[in-house]
């Protein structure tokens, strides 16, 4: 892989072929002015060539002389597959002096990657639905049985099936479907949880059809549901798409769902809104995939409690009444037709089970995923987004709880917050002389907004950069344009109207910083309370699992530094993508896993935070950048310390 050399710094970093120059910048902690997102309009991102070649950076801005010399723009140069050395300019770069007060590198967390073929070799991979090809005995004279009995006979004589049921759906096809290639079927088991319990036939196809066993697995999220088609052979992932949860337009977060279900006719509309997206992400994998329908044999389905309840049309009220009660943990297999899925009527349903009003399901298929209930290992899972569901523990023991972050990760409550989308602000520097940022945007195109991890990073930059105080003010003394007070409220100017997508200037205000830190503050002050609770602290944990929406990209050194995340070792931190995905995959992989979810539900010991006394102690002194006590943080107090000798 190529090396890029950034001077006058001396600072390298390896990057892969065609990677952007500017994003190189970043990586290697380099600074380079530059406000429009990567779109190249600015102009400030001037750099020098000095050994080697970039593809690209000729523009419009540079003169005909300077290009001849060198000169491009960092925003528009990538990477080739040779090694690089490049000079920054004094005007767009800041003054090497000043380097010592360079925040922390960046470090983001490693991707963890599901062994799905560890699960063939501990002989694991047991779908909960099976195809078994069989040759009957056609009937005569003398073996007159039933269709039914046949069929069931011939499984528990040949194939050591027993308790067998065959569903009436089903009775009325088989005379027919027996009979359209003399008795060579293929039958299909919907296997048990439990062993020993009964085994359901749902479906028989004419023929061998046993290279057709598919199942879906789906996250049905607050914000999202997602959904991918799964080869139940191969164990590939075949299809997957994800969509806008219809039932948004009813409220963002789930406590304005259940309220929406409460109203008059409110329940059937919700449960109609979330299965019209359902349907709609099952037609396009199916498509994308090219399979039949018909050999679609089992959908697993994760969701929080809420959006469980409000999927199977089972009244939510009581979840958010104290002591927020659910209506069931558990719900045993069901057929996916009856719940509004437009699949045939022989697919299986398998609903994931919750812990508690707030640890729903989406926690459980997460906490399977990951596979923290088979280690050893102290574990701390974090799932962040709207709402932050938090496990401590390993194969012995488990805590949970959850706390209500509110939508700021996901741009809610941010005067230009947006979610991860082409044109939102991902990656931050400032110039610690004159303040002035560098920007880069999903896509490299003109800012639009601010994502979830732009913001974290931005707010983490400016705090060790001195342009906000702890409790997340501007020093209106630093002399930069950037910083101004508009309607009465302060603010530092992102992008300025001609850099935008938007024609306007795009800002971070002091109500945003505001609204972040209350979200990070119930996050760290949730575990916190939890490991105190437990009677631990974050030197007992082992290991780390992120999972969320936007845990790849977010940088665990800002999170750290914002106190979203507890100061840790971030080589512990792996991230986990969409956790809850991943459990309802696995689900339909093997049944030991649905045979394992029981009894990990039962050990997962529910904390409620708004019951535990410690924890508005916990929140408020977590409503500071970091928090208001710096020796929590004791990596970040000495970087302050060293960069602020007098503060």
């Amino acid at each position: 892989m190529p090396k890029v050399t950034f001077l006058p710094h001396d600072k390298t970093v390896t990057v892969s072929e065609g990677e952007n120059l500017l994003r190189a910048a970043m990586e290697a902690g380099v600074h380079i002015n530059a406000s429009c997102g990567g779109d190249g309009v600015c102009g400030k991102c001037r750099i020098l060539i000095e050994e080697g070649h970039l593809e690209g950076g000729l523009s419009d801005r540079i003169s005909a002389e300077d290009q001849a010399k060198g000169y491009r723009l960092a925003c528009q140069s990538t990477v080739t597959d040779t090694d690089v050395v490049i000079r920054i300019p004094v005007e767009s770069s800041i003054d090497v002096s000043v380097l010592k007060r360079q925040a922390a590198p960046r470090r983001t967390a490693r991707i963890h990657q599901p062994d799905f073929e560890s699960l063939r070799e501990q002989g694991l991979f047991v779908p909960p639905v099976e195809e078994i090809y069989l040759e009957l005995p056609e009937p005569s004279a003398a073996d007159n049985q039933a269709d039914a009995s046949r069929l069931v006979n011939f499984l528990t004589l040949n194939h050591d099936e027993h308790r067998l049921v065959v569903r009436l759906s089903l009775i009325r096809k088989l005379p027919d479907v027996l009979r359209e290639d003399n008795f060579r079927v293929t039958a299909t088991l919907a296997r048990p949880v439990q062993p020993g319990r009964k085994t359901h036939v749902i479906k028989v196809q004419p023929g061998d059809t046993t290279d057709r066993n598919y199942a879906i697995a789906m996250d049905i999220g607050t914000t999202t549901i997602y959904g991918q088609l799964i080869d139940l052979i191969s164990g590939e992932v075949l299809a997957e798409k994800g969509d806008f949860n219809g039932q948004i337009s009813y409220g963002e977060d789930v406590i304005t769902r259940i309220m929406a279900a409460e109203k008059p006719g409110g329940l059937d509309k919700l449960h109609e809104v979330v299965t019209a997206t359902m349907n709609k992400i099952i037609a396009a994998i199916v498509k994308q995939a090219g399979v039949r329908l018909d050999d679609v044999n089992a959908i697993s389905l994760a969701g929080n409690t809420t959006m469980t309840q409000l999927f199977l049309k089972v009244n939510p009220r009581y979840i958010r009444r104290s002591p927020y009660v659910p209506a069931s943990n558990i719900y045993p297999p069901l057929q996916a037709v009856e719940l509004g899925l437009e699949l045939e009527d022989h697919a299986a349903a398998l609903v994931y089970p919750q812990v508690s009003s707030y640890v729903g399901g989406d926690i459980v298929a997460g906490v399977m995923g990951s596979g923290m209930y088979r280690t050893d290992r102290l574990t701390l899972f974090m799932d962040i987004g709207t709402n932050a569901e938090i496990v401590i523990g390993n194969k012995d023991w488990m805590a949970c709880a959850a706390c209500s972050a509110g939508p700021a990760f996901e741009g809610g409550g941010i005067e230009f917050g947006m979610r991860a989308a082409r044109g939102a602000i991902e990656d931050f520097s400032i110039d610690p002389l004159t303040y002035e940022p560098m920007l880069l945007t999903i896509g490299s195109v003109r800012p639009k907004g601010i994502c979830g991890s732009g913001l974290i990073t931005t707010v983490a930059v400016m705090f060790e950069a001195g342009v906000i105080n702890n409790q997340g003010k501007f020093d209106r003394e630093l002399g930069t344009e950037r910083i101004r007070e508009r309607e009465g409220v302060w603010e530092y100017v992102l992008a300025w109207q001609d850099e935008t997508q938007i024609d306007r200037d795009i800002v971070l205000t002091e109500i945003d910083i505001e609204n972040l830190i209350r979200a990070k503050g119930a996050i760290y002050s949730g575990c916190m309370t939890l490991l105190e609770e437990v009677g631990m602290g974050m030197g007992d944990i082992e290991q780390i699992y992120l999972a969320g929406g936007f845990g790849s990209y977010v940088d665990l050194e800002k999170a750290m530094i914002i106190g979203l995340l507890p100061e840790t070792d971030p080589d512990k931190v792996t991230y986990i993508g969409n956790a809850s995905l991943l459990g309802a995959r696995m689900a339909v992989l093997t049944n030991r896993l649905r045979q394992d979810v029981v009894n990990v539900t039962r050990m997962m010991t529910n904390f409620e935070l708004s019951e535990t006394a410690s924890y508005m102690d916990h929140y408020v002194a977590a409503l500071f950048l970091p928090h208001t006590d710096l020796n929590q943080f004791p990596k970040l107090k000495t970087r302050l310390l060293s960069s602020r000798p007098n503060s």
